[in-house]
């Protein structure tokens, strides 16, 4: 289940990945497969070429991409989750799901 998001930020990120832009969006997220992790970060990008590229720079295998038809993407969680936010800057998301 997802929740601590809004419809303009999961728009905009539907907007950014359709246009093959590298997109980031954290929400809470809870699910019993990943016991401790309460929150993942979706990286997607519509071009999977790119997507690849990008995930290259923090060792991503690209077998992880999820590719979804319409907006393929990494689910990032845990330590991996917070290492990337830092190295993209993304605080507001850090401070904002307490990672």
């Amino acid at each position: 289940m997802a929740f601590g998001l809004n419809r303009d930020e999961l728009i905009e990120w539907k907007r950014k990945v359709a246009k093959g832009e590298i997109a980031i969006l954290t929400h809470y997220w809870l699910d019993d497969r990943f016991p401790g992790c309460t929150s993942v970060t979706k990286v997607g990008c519509k071009d999977v070429e790119k997507l690849i590229e990008w995930g290259n720079q923090y060792h991503l295998n690209p077998n992880y991409i999820h590719l979804d038809e319409r907006y393929p993407h990494f689910d990032l969680f845990g330590q991996r989750q917070k290492e990337v936010l830092i190295q993209e800057g993304k605080w507001d998301h850090i401070t904002k799901f307490d990672l």
